[in-house]
């Protein structure tokens, strides 16, 4: 019942990539999120393997899932495991991190991407994504139900989207 209403609050205040005023953001929705096949059935590693793919990430590092980072070990040569700092970032178990340790637990940059699993599975993991995204360095924020994806980009207005892929 508390995912079916997370749901419909996510959809009254979602839009779809017309809806953004953002050119960066209406790039990589309309470029990157809507673009292709699906790559994955999991949604969250849909985001990651098209996201990869749009920045041109090299340096990534993963917490959770293994059998993830082993497919793209062996589909991406180019990809550096843990070195710092990183050019994408992906949490596929939010559960356990600490939001005030986050940020200098790993190490990133201007133009990094976070991308957050599961961020409405519990109201906990929710609560989380809430604060994470207030941190003065995340400017640019997009809750796409499934996951949330941050940016870190010091040239952009601190702005948060809903947006429905």
């Amino acid at each position: 019942m508390v995912k079916t209403i997370s749901y419909l609050s996510f959809l009254i205040k979602s839009t779809n990539a017309h809806g953004v005023h953002s050119p960066f953001v209406f790039n990589y929705v309309t470029q990157c999120l809507y673009k292709g096949p699906r790559r994955s059935r999991n949604k969250a590693a849909d985001v990651l393997l098209k996201s990869l793919a749009y920045f041109s990430c090299t340096t990534i590092h993963l917490v959770g899932n293994q059998d993830l980072r082993k497919r793209l070990a062996s589909k991406n040569q180019k990809l550096q495991w843990g070195a710092a700092p990183f050019d994408l970032l992906y949490l596929q178990h939010p559960e356990g991190i600490r939001p005030e340790a986050f940020f200098s637990q790993f190490p990133l940059h201007n133009d990094s991407v976070i991308l957050v699993a599961q961020i409405r599975q519990s109201k906990k993991n929710y609560a989380l994504w809430r604060q994470l995204i207030q941190y003065h360095k995340v400017t640019v924020s997009i809750d796409l139900f499934h996951c949330g994806v941050m940016f870190i980009r010091k040239e952009q207005v601190k702005q948060h989207f809903y947006i429905r892929v």
